[in-house]
């Protein structure tokens, strides 16, 4: 089992910032929300901030949690959490992915997402969560 949190980060226009993950990445040209593993003795608020500022080289705050989803892929397990989160500092800048796009909430779905983000995005366009 790999425990990862991801950050749906959403800007003033209500969208939200989508990662292609590369072809050197596992579960390659398929849209995720950033983020990656969590660390022993790590707490998810952390973690993100953490992964953002790696990945992305900007800083962010968590907000509300929004779903905790278990995957099966062939070759491994997943446990995704994830949370509304916020840029504070600096602009979203893709090292590791493809590409960064911000999405309007209804228009998720007009991208390959990988099985695991799914149920997050299915919340979002339920309006379940507030943003």
């Amino acid at each position: 089992m790999i425990n990862v949190v991801g950050a749906i980060i959403i800007n003033d226009k209500k969208e939200i910032l989508c990662a292609l993950r590369s072809e050197k990445m596992a579960l390659p040209n398929l849209w995720e929300f950033p983020g990656g593993k969590i660390e022993h003795g790590e707490s998810h608020e952390k973690a993100l901030i953490r992964e953002i500022r790696e990945e992305l080289s900007c800083e962010i705050e968590v907000h509300q949690f929004v779903e905790d989803t278990v995957y099966e892929y062939e070759t491994f397990t997943i446990n995704l959490i994830t949370y509304i989160s916020k840029v504070i500092n600096g602009t979203p800048f893709a090292s590791e992915h493809a590409e960064l796009k911000w999405v309007p909430i209804q228009e998720l779905l007009t991208l390959e997402w990988a099985p695991a983000d799914i149920p997050a995005v299915n919340k979002l366009l339920s309006n379940q969560i507030v943003v």
